[in-house]
Formats: C-alpha cells, structure tokens, sequence
C-alpha cells in the first residue's frame, strides 16, 4: 500500500538514472514503458514515476505501449527521429526481443540514440554487451542501467555509470567475483539512497527498513546478497586488484536474486544466470533468443534438462543442440564448482532441447517468463 506523496518520494530513484545518467533534463527524451499495464505493478509504477519526473522538469515525452512488441516498435518509428534520445523500460529478455524485432523490421537502433532500463532479472555483462551492440549503443555504462524493485516497496536500488564499471571489471578479472562477493556468481551490484531506504545483510539474505502507509521493518525480500558503504565497496575493489573508478558516496547493496529460483540436483544448487552465460558465447547467440527453462528430468537418474528457445524464423540446420549442450556444460564446469563435485559424471551433461519461437508450453507471448520449472 502505497500514498502519493510515497509515490513522489520513490520516483527519486529513477531521477539517478533519468536525469543524472541520462541527462533527461537537457535533452527531449522519448521515454517508452514496455511494461505490462494493467494489474501488473511495474507498468503503471514506472508510468507514474516518469510523469512525477516531467512535473518535475525532466524533458520527457511518455508512451505506454505496454508489452505490445508491434505497439513499441510503431511508437519508436513514428516518435523516436522526433526526440534527441529514446528511452525503454522494460524485463531484460523482452527488451532484447524488442531490439531484434526492431532489426528485423529495419530500424536502425543507433540513429535513435537508444538508452534501456532493465528490472525484474539479474543478467551477466556478455548479455549486455550483445544487447548493446545489437542496439547500436557504444557505451553500456552511461546508455544502460537497471533497478532493483519490488511489488511492495517500489524501485529500491539502482545501476550508476560507476557500479556497471565495476562490475563489468569483475565479470573480466578471473577470481574476481569470489574476492568481492564471497561468491562464483555474479550479482547485480547497484547503488541506493540512504534516505529513502535501509538495507541490512544477516547470513546472506538481504533485509529492507523503509517508510509507507503501512513501514516494512527488517523486511524480508527473498533475495540474497550483501551490502557495503562505498568506501567499503572501493576497499573490496582495491583489494581485488581493479582499477575501475571509485563509486559514489551512495552505499551500494548487491544480489544475486532469489534462490528459490535455483535447482537442486544431487545437491547442487543450478542458477539460471550460469546456464544464461552458456547461451552467450559466439556461435549460440545469434539462433537463441537467450530465454530457456530449466528442470530436473525425473527418474532414476535426475538430469539436468533445458529447454532453449530458437529466433523467430530460425533455420533447423543452422544450430546443433549439442552445440549448445556443449556451451551450458562448459559454463557450468567453469562457474559452479558444486555441480562439478556432486553431480556424478555421468549424469553431468545437461540434456538441451530446441523449441521454436513462442513455444506455447514453455515460452508463451505476453506473460512475463520464468526460467525454473519444478514438476513434481
């Protein structure tokens, strides 16, 4: 439950984004929510936190296609020549199915200036830089950012120029992410102000103290991470040896979503993000549309089984499932040490299996995709 005046408070976070990154205040900008609308939440809130910023005198035009990839692109043909920078908000899979519709439709992504907000998934930087370079956008750290949100609490934290550098310095430093982040996995590093909000980290899971029509104390989000102030977060960063610029005075929390997406197969934990980064290499990239759904195959011996979405229109013979079972092996070899200790070698291979364009069992249009599927 939330007030107006909450509502006008919260939309200071995309004030970060927007206008200092951004520079929405010198520059006409086409800001286009590809949310879902309606009941969904981050539709209308995004909406309503844009139009608090153009009261505020951000040089915003807002459009609100929703999650209609034929809406979005019409808007960007007839609207976007017409402002100095466009502006999508969106899930980070949709928005790159956005950007490859829009090439296969012709639109020349660069020409636009195109700038994307991503919420809703932790993602790694190899998926960024495709996303980048398929949008025409040359720099990802001052053209790119996400936010970290919830249904009850609103945006909470978010990507600065500074903490994408960071992290960006940590995806290609090997032994990097344990050193900063006690961990294998790579979180979502981002910023948040001190406030608005409160986070606490008590053995991994991450807590929020902020005000409300109805305050959340000690909070429970679901998510695991940690947080540091920044001068912590640049200590961990020295001590790691990279040389990316310091952050901001902001504090800065991290997460590696929730783990009640990951699988457990003979005790080890599988993460989307890791099978995502087998999906990302040369030579996959250009026949997957980077969704998937993971399971276990039950029976005798568990497997591992996913199940990866092709392009639309792909050619049959272009893209080997092996291939591609070869790829999300290696990731895991390389980035889950408890897959590669408890599974038994023989059942380590995942099993991949291709599924056309909007699948309807597992890759359905207009609903916002889950990468775990539990079968009983």
């Amino acid at each position: 439950m939330r007030s107006l005046n909450q509502d006008g408070s919260t939309a200071l976070p995309f004030n970060y984004i927007v206008n200092q990154t951004f520079e929405a205040e010198q520059k006409d900008t086409l800001a286009i929510v590809c949310f879902p609308l309606g009941n969904w939440i981050g539709g209308i809130y995004t909406l309503g936190c844009l139009q608090e910023l153009a009261r505020r005198g951000s040089r915003l035009t807002i459009a609100t296609p929703g999650n209609n990839t034929g809406e979005i692109l019409n808007v960007v043909e007839e609207m976007a020549p017409m402002a100095e920078q466009t502006v999508l908000f969106g899930y980070p899979p949709f928005l790159k199915d956005v950007i490859d519709a829009g090439r296969l439709r012709g639109i020349d992504w660069a020409r636009i200036s195109p700038r994307l907000v991503f919420a809703g998934e932790v993602f790694s930087e190899a998926w960024r830089d495709l996303v980048c370079v398929r949008a025409g956008i040359a720099d990802p750290e001052t053209s790119t950012a996400a936010v970290y949100g919830t249904s009850d609490a609103g945006v909470l934290a978010f990507e600065t120029p500074a903490t994408i550098g960071l992290r960006r310095a940590v995806a290609s430093t090997p032994g990097a992410t344990t050193k900063m982040f006690g961990s294998e996995r790579l979180p979502m590093l981002m910023q948040f102000d001190p406030a608005l909000r409160h986070f606490e980290a008590h053995e991994g899971r991450l807590f929020l103290t902020t005000d409300g029509e109805v305050p959340l104390v000690r909070y429970t989000l679901g998510d695991s991470g940690g947080v540091l102030s920044a001068a912590a977060l640049d200590a961990h960063r020295r001590a790691a040896g990279l040389t990316s610029p310091d952050v901001s005075c902001l504090p800065a929390v991290w997460l590696f979503g929730r783990d009640l997406f990951a699988l457990s197969l003979y005790g080890a934990n599988v993460y989307p993000e890791t099978v995502a980064h087998g999906l990302e290499v040369p030579g996959v990239r250009a026949h997957v549309t980077g969704k998937f759904v993971m399971e276990i195959q039950r029976g005798e011996q568990p497997r591992l089984h996913v199940v990866v979405e092709l392009v639309p229109h792909a050619d049959s013979d272009a893209l080997d499932a092996d291939e591609v079972t070869n790829s999300v092996m290696s990731s895991l070899s390389a980035q889950n040490s408890e897959y590669t200790q408890y599974v038994p070698p023989a059942l380590k291979t995942p099993v991949i299996e291709l599924r056309r364009y909007a699948d309807p069992e597992y890759f359905p249009v207009g609903v916002k995709h889950r990468y775990t599927r539990i079968r009983a």
